[in-house]
């Protein structure tokens, strides 16, 4: 995956060095939002980066009301607003991620680490949950939007 990224880069390098600066931050802004358009999907189907699905939740057996239907609640619904899921973008670089308190609970899903459900609690192991990640999709994305952008300008 990192090899067709890079690939891909260098491709594109020369073409966007001729470029105006202030197209390649419309381009970059654009580019931005469509990887998170992208990835808030992902996260909605409940997918990891290579296609596999998350691990679910651990059931805890909590008794709850008589016939109460129990549905099952995605994870990360909160975590793929916009308002959490940030893109950051300049003429040089595009940024997709999380900020703040929310950028240490996605660390932790993202890479499968030990942190503590609550302040007090003991330290869990979570699994891993791919909440950010480039897919092939992705990279065609990126390519396909570079070249729209490219000949509207010529």
């Amino acid at each position: 995956m990192t090899n067709r990224l890079e690939v891909l880069e260098d491709w594109a390098a020369g073409l966007l060095g001729q470029l105006e600066p202030a197209s390649r931050n419309k381009l970059a802004r654009s580019l931005g939002q469509a990887i998170r358009r992208s990835q808030q999907q992902r996260i909605i189907a409940q997918r990891n980066p290579d296609g596999s699905k998350y691990v679910p939740r651990k059931q805890r057996n909590l008794r709850g009301k008589p016939g109460r239907v129990k549905r099952e609640i995605k994870m990360f619904q909160k975590l793929r607003t916009a308002s959490f899921l940030k893109v950051q973008s300049d003429g040089n670089a595009i940024s997709v991620g999380f900020t703040g308190r929310i950028a240490r609970i996605a660390r932790v899903h993202q890479y499968g680490l030990m942190d503590r459900a609550e302040r007090g609690a003991p330290d869990v192991k979570y699994e891993s949950r791919g909440a950010l990640g480039f897919t092939d999709v992705d990279i065609v994305l990126i390519r396909d939007k570079l070249l729209d952008c490219l000949a509207s300008n010529n």
